[in-house]
């Protein structure tokens, strides 16, 4: 029975961040019971039973952490201690390396095994590895193991102090009903998907887009996402004077995805290395893309290079390189027989090597290690 299975926690500093699917994939680890901690170090919860502290509890340890003078965050960790032990948990997997840092002395203290996670800005962010520098050597000395999603990402971890024996790379896999999609190949139309950063440069694929319509005036591009650069591109989408070629759509659930994906050629996006120093990971997008029979139209960054095979699952170019980008869009604008092919390629490929089945049980391996 779920309930005689061994107890973990997951520790992630969101509840259901839109972008995050993957960690709330990782609440269906078999073989074990997931407790799903979320929130800051000072007010800690737990999904099903909310702020662990409250009530005479948030009293009675806020009192004792005042008098001891503590940190801010002292009391609120000693509730999270308190339900680990309630809870009998046996093990915490850490979502992202800044996450398990800010919590490694009360998971020290708790004794268990730990397993970090990392996914990104935590491994690539000058400040928040510049925040870290003291705390990350503390994290990877006394972490089990600590998951990589990329080779770059493998290797910056290896150059930041991790043990090569606690390394396992680990690539994210998508939702299984992506392969579900069946993409009709008979419109000129792109779809992108992500949050409206600098790492994803939008940008970048709407002046290398500009270029396609120029040859392709009834090109379509189909935007879903949100964030800060959004405002900034629905203007540039003004100035380069394709308003008709250009949707926003916004955030958009797997299902709106699978309806933007069966009507595409491609799915685009141009990834940098920002000037902060973020990068991706392997971007779950990509993924689902190919696992929906769309070639990927990107750059060569991160884990892209891991998982799109230039020429025969999608198309890369250089960061920055546009001209580079806009050929590839023309490319599948002239040949959708091409682009079906591709789209075929990656769909395989996904399934035997980036599968979400592939990824769970990667990380089952790691917790079995540690968790019987």
């Amino acid at each position: 029975m779920k309930n005689e299975l061994p107890h973990i926690a997951i520790l992630s500093p969101n509840k259901n961040a839109y972008s995050e699917t993957f960690i709330q994939a990782h609440k269906s680890l078999s073989n074990v019971q997931v407790f799903y901690y979320f929130g800051s170090t000072a007010y800690p919860q737990l999904e099903g039973e909310g702020l662990l502290l409250k009530g005479i509890k948030k009293f009675v340890l806020k009192t004792v952490s005042t008098l001891k003078k503590q940190p801010n965050d002292a009391a609120g960790k000693q509730a999270l201690l308190q339900s680990w032990k309630k809870n009998n948990i046996r093990l915490v997997l850490a979502e992202y390396g800044n996450n398990a840092a800010a919590h490694i002395d009360i998971i020290k203290k708790s004794g268990l095994p730990l397993v970090v996670h990392f996914h990104g800005l935590d491994a690539s962010v000058q400040t928040i590895l510049d925040e870290n520098k003291d705390l990350y050597p503390e994290v990877f000395a006394y972490a089990a193991k600590v998951i990589a999603v990329s080779q770059a990402m493998h290797q910056k971890l290896l150059a930041l102090g991790c043990p090569p024996e606690k390394l396992v790379y680990n690539v994210y896999g998508p939702q299984e009903v992506f392969f579900e999609v069946k993409p009709h190949f008979n419109q000129k139309q792109f779809v992108a998907a992500g949050r409206f950063t600098e790492k994803k440069a939008p940008y970048y694929t709407l002046l290398a887009f500009k270029k396609a319509v120029e040859k392709h005036p009834d090109a379509k591009l189909m935007m879903a996402g949100d964030g800060y650069l959004r405002p900034m591109c629905e203007n540039l989408v003004k100035y380069l004077g394709i308003e008709k070629n250009v949707e926003f759509v916004g955030i958009v659930s797997p299902e709106q995805f699978k309806s933007l994906m069966t009507d595409s050629l491609a799915f685009v996006q141009h990834s940098i290395i920002a000037k902060n120093g973020d990068s991706e990971g392997t971007p779950l997008a990509v993924l689902e893309s190919g696992a929906a029979g769309l070639p990927v139209i990107a750059t060569k960054h991160a884990g892209i290079s891991d998982v799109v095979l230039h020429g025969e699952t999608g198309l890369l170019c250089n960061e920055h390189d546009v001209d580079a980008m806009a050929k590839n869009m023309l490319l599948v604008l002239d040949n959708p027989r091409q682009a079906a092919r591709m789209g075929a390629n990656a769909r395989i490929r996904i399934r035997e090597s980036f599968s979400m089945q592939k990824h769970l049980k990667g990380i089952e391996a790691v917790i079995a290690e540690w968790v019987s």
